[in-house]
């Protein structure tokens, strides 16, 4: 939550390093297979996502009667091929591109 006012720069600052590194490192984006910017920029989130099945897929096979779908394949989420915030492909058509504000 940003608060309304800082009350110098220094507290601006020392709350903005708290947000990046909380938002890079911590939030795990729908949009990115539920990992972290983080995971995902430094080539982490294939790993990240595999142990996740492993993990999975052992909890699946020893106690299948605490999973809805028993004998499914649990669902981990596909990385998309590409994250941005501003496309620099789209830079050349207003229709798509939209700056950040």
């Amino acid at each position: 939550v940003f608060p309304d006012r800082f009350g110098s720069l220094r507290d601006a600052r020392a709350f903005m390093d708290e947000f990046r590194d909380r938002y890079n490192h911590e939030h795990h984006h729908s949009g990115l297979g539920l990992h972290t910017p983080a995971e995902v920029h430094y080539g982490l989130a294939a790993a990240k996502a595999a142990d996740r099945a492993h993990v999975l897929n052992t909890a699946r096979a020893a106690h299948p009667e605490r999973f809805s779908t028993p004998d499914a394949v649990p669902k981990i989420l596909a990385l998309p091929d590409a994250a941005w915030i501003n496309n620099p492909a789209n830079r050349d058509d207003p229709q798509t591109y939209q700056p950040a504000a």
